[in-house]
């Protein structure tokens, strides 16, 4: 599924329009401990979290993954949307919880980690 595929899937909103949608996403995750996402990221995964600041992108951008994916309406730091857009990391917002994200792209076929 690529990120295009993604957005409607999740009710998303792409907050950075000069990332590239038709990026492959080959799994899930969600996590909020940034240590964590630095030893479990993997290249092409969609993660969901609640952080907002500069070290999200930095960790994504570690990891290569596909998206970094703002669960109930939360608003990303403008300065981690700049790096995001400078960067190429696309970021997605949209209403739903974390848990109802990741029970679509589960049911979508997204696979958890390796």
């Amino acid at each position: 599924m690529t990120i295009k595929e993604l957005i409607p899937l999740i009710e998303a909103e792409n907050k950075t329009p000069g990332a590239d949608l038709d990026r492959e996403v080959l799994c899930g995750y969600t996590c909020d401990l940034l240590s964590w996402v630095m030893g479990h990221g993997q290249e092409g995964m969609a993660w969901v979290t609640v952080q907002t600041h500069m070290n999200v992108i930095a960790v994504a951008l570690l990891s290569d993954m596909a998206c970094v994916i703002m669960p109930e309406e939360i608003e990303m730091e403008p300065e981690s949307i700049a790096k995001a857009e400078a960067e190429g990391m696309c970021v997605l917002q949209t209403a739903l919880s974390g848990y109802e994200i990741c029970g679509r792209m589960h049911e979508a076929g997204i696979p958890d980690k390796d």
